[in-house]
């Protein structure tokens, strides 16, 4: 009987292995060049919709700042809100303006949860299928400018795999 399953289960650890290589290689991620094609994206819509200012952030799939790009003029306060919107939308895998939503129909409960930023004007970046970061958008002329900035700078890496 031990020599039956010694090999059996050798091959169904190396099967293993190689599922868990192949599942590595064909999850994307978030790379410096993709987002820098997200931040010319949403600068270039900034640039469109002739916005006041603005702070975008842009973060990886774990919510870590990968690029911050403060506008000329834009309020210091702005920075933080631009960041915590990015993480929202990457790890929680969802629009920042789906949150806003669900806290203006009442679910207030949602605020106690920590690094948690329910404000529009974050949206997830995704990479075939696969949630790879966020971008966050604060300082612009109103919230629904800071979410088209984040979506035209969000779209663009999809856009560019296609």
């Amino acid at each position: 009987m031990r020599c039956v399953w010694r090999p059996i289960a050798v091959a169904c650890g190396a099967a293993f292995i190689t599922q868990v290589v192949s599942a590595a290689e064909l999850n994307p991620s978030l790379t410096m060049a993709d987002a820098r094609m997200v931040l010319d994206a949403a600068l270039d819509e900034a640039d469109r919709l002739d916005a006041p200012g603005g702070t975008i952030a842009i973060v990886d799939d774990g919510g870590h700042l990968v690029l911050l790009h403060r506008i000329d003029g834009t309020a210091p306060a702005t920075p933080p809100v631009a960041i915590g919107k990015a993480r929202t939308a990457a790890v929680f895998r969802a629009p920042t303006a789906r949150f806003e939503q669900i806290i203006g129909d009442g679910r207030t409960a949602m605020l106690n949860i920590d690094g948690f930023t329910p404000m529009q004007g974050g949206v997830p970046i995704v990479i075939d299928d696969h949630v790879v970061g966020g971008i966050g958008v604060s300082g612009a002329a109103s919230a629904g400018q800071d979410e088209e900035i984040a979506i035209a700078g969000a779209v663009s890496v999809e856009e560019a795999g296609q």
